[in-house]
């Protein structure tokens, strides 16, 4: 009988752990990671901050390198204004051309199931994390594009950049050295913020 008892408590441990662990137990709690423009820390806090704004950084398009014509890239966004904010997830883009006319953009938010892409930036190739933000630091993004036309592919010529951190935010501008030919209707691959 005791140790029918002892099994039956055991079980219901399991349960209740593998129940548990299946289930958050709070929603208030999340894994942050801190950026200053010195250093990061990664705690385990509520969030802090509102989601960050376009208008809140100055960008710089740091250009990559081309293999088997896929072209690699990343972005560097610097928060400028007082304050804090967050951001969890991928940039938003719109691409203009030199009339400052809209193209058609493509995006494939990269690690995905279907994607095997791979960025040479480890940190890009990991799931968004929440990000918080104070003022002088820079987060990062990156991105590839094939400029190999296809027979029904276009091909055209971005010069300009804009960056959201949410649907309807507002924007960061950012100028490509050369400019962005992404084939196949605009195709992008882009990796989550870090």
């Amino acid at each position: 009988m005791r140790r029918t008892l002892v099994l039956l408590g055991v079980f219901l441990a399991f349960v209740a752990i593998f129940t548990l662990s299946r289930h958050p137990t709070s929603a208030t709690t999340t894994t942050t990671t801190t950026m200053t423009s010195t250093s990061s820390s990664t705690t385990t806090t509520k969030p802090v901050g509102t989601t960050c704004l376009g208008s809140d950084f100055k960008g710089q398009f740091i250009q990559g390198q081309g293999a088997a014509g896929t072209i690699y890239a990343s972005v560097a966004l610097t928060k400028s204004t007082t304050g804090s904010c967050t951001v969890k997830g991928w940039p938003r883009l719109t691409l203009q051309d030199k009339l400052g006319a809209k193209l058609p953009v493509n995006e494939v938010d990269l690690p995905s199931s279907g994607g095997g892409l791979q960025f040479s930036v480890p940190q890009a190739n990991l799931a968004p994390t929440l990000l918080t933000l104070t003022k002088g630091a820079t987060i990062n993004f990156s991105l590839a594009y094939s400029q190999v036309p296809t027979a029904n592919s276009v091909c055209d010529n971005a010069v300009t950049m804009n960056v959201q951190f949410s649907v309807n935010g507002s924007t960061v501008t950012v100028t490509p050295t050369y400019p962005l030919q992404p084939c196949d209707n605009g195709r992008i691959w882009v990796s989550p913020f870090y």
